[in-house]
């Protein structure tokens, strides 16, 4: 016991904690709430072009996740970590000027630019011996911001646009402050062996995952389906205030919180990962498809902890299944590219979304998004898992 604290509770530890929190709780203020609510109601935005911001960010995103998991392995994560929450800084402050669309979208796409450091920092950070339990620790702080910052957001935002954003500016702040105090060194991952040597090993480990490519797209694109429309699905066709939407994430968010590390833990003592992501994935479908047809607000809230614990059952397995093909001496690289990876789906998701409920309504994209996940779920129970052997051990 004594070894997990000082591992995961040691000064080291507690101030990535701190800042994970900090950026993801403006992250998921930004996506979810902020943005599709200043876009549309300040700005008078269509949700196509929210949808367009939005996959800015995650495009950037996406296309640094590989460039930072190689400079990670050369160069010293306070560097890292401080230059892109100072891009993020840029791009907060840059939307209070945002009064063309482009302006809006070009925000969106440099806030996008620190993001990934801080994530696969902590990925790295992590042991084999407990991965599975030490990513739902992680998965908790992660969502624990995630899941604070809409709801915070949402509730102010019935008031004034202007005390939401400036908190969100101040929090960015504190985040790129404290990144100052990350002990200046470079990874302990560091290998020696040329770029064109790393990127045959973990092509080779793509080559065996092949199977899995498809899922890692399609249920990010699912997810960003579903980020530019939840606040005018919400409003709109479950009659829900600020405050109520609020409600319903902070019910998904809270389920999500305290079955993660439980549930991480089921997976390491069962040391399966089959039933985990078939039921992960069919639970986030059947009960999006259930909310795409607008039930009364207790009904909703129901099928919110329905998702949260259906997103904490498949978590922990994803990314425990994902580390068996991370090679040890090239950490920060392969979570970038397998980040890069997921990342295409939501880069590809919101645009989709945005253009879909122009087109059709947002109740469209809800049930859309929900087939998709149904699908991955259904996939997995037929799947191969035995095409996974690695190093003689079977995923089961």
């Amino acid at each position: 016991m004594s070894t997990i604290r000082k591992r995961w509770f040691g000064p080291e530890i507690i101030l990535f904690s701190v800042i994970l929190f900090l950026v993801e709780f403006v992250r998921g203020a930004m996506l979810i709430s902020f943005l599709p609510i200043f876009g549309e109601k300040t700005l008078g935005l269509t949700l196509d072009i929210i949808g367009v911001a939005i996959t800015a960010h995650y495009l950037i995103d996406t296309m640094l996740k590989m460039a930072i998991g190689y400079l990670l392995d050369r160069f010293s994560i306070r560097f890292i970590v401080h230059t892109g929450l100072l891009f993020s800084l840029a791009g907060v402050l840059l939307f209070q000027f945002a009064s063309q669309p482009w302006i809006f979208i070009v925000a969106a796409g440099v806030y996008g630019v620190g993001i990934s450091p801080i994530w696969i920092v902590c990925l790295t950070k992590v042991s084999e011996e407990q991965r599975a339990t030490q990513m739902g620790f992680l998965y908790t702080i992660w969502f624990i911001g995630l899941g604070s910052g809409p709801v915070v957001c949402n509730i102010l935002l019935d008031y004034s646009t202007k005390f939401p954003y400036y908190l969100l500016l101040g929090l960015s702040f504190a985040a790129w402050i404290l990144s100052l105090f990350i002990s200046n060194r470079q990874n302990n991952a560091v290998t020696s062996l040329p770029l064109r040597e790393q990127f045959a090993i973990l092509k080779e480990r793509l080559g065996h995952m092949r199977l899995l490519l498809p899922g890692m797209v399609l249920q990010t694109m699912g997810a960003g389906m579903l980020v530019p429309i939840l606040p005018s699905f919400a409003e709109k066709h479950l009659g829900m205030s600020g405050t109520q939407y609020s409600m319903l994430l902070l019910a998904g968010g809270a389920f999500t919180v305290l079955s993660l590390i439980p549930l991480g833990r089921l997976s390491d003592k069962l040391g399966g990962k089959k039933w985990f992501l078939v039921l992960g994935f069919g639970g986030i479908g059947i009960a999006l498809y259930l909310i795409g047809m607008a039930p009364p607000l207790w009904e909703s809230i129901l099928l919110a902890c329905v998702l949260g614990f259906s997103y904490a059952t498949l978590l922990p397995a994803w990314n425990a299944l994902l580390a068996n093909y991370v090679p040890p001496m090239q950490q920060g690289l392969g979570w970038g590219i397998f980040s890069t990876v997921e990342g295409v789906g939501g880069m590809l998701g919101p645009v989709v979304g945005g253009t879909l409920a122009s087109w059709h309504g947002e109740s469209l994209v809800i049930w859309a998004s929900a087939v998709m996940f149904v699908v991955i779920g259904f996939f997995y129970i037929w799947f191969p898992f035995r095409a996974f052997a690695d190093n003689g051990t079977r995923v089961k």
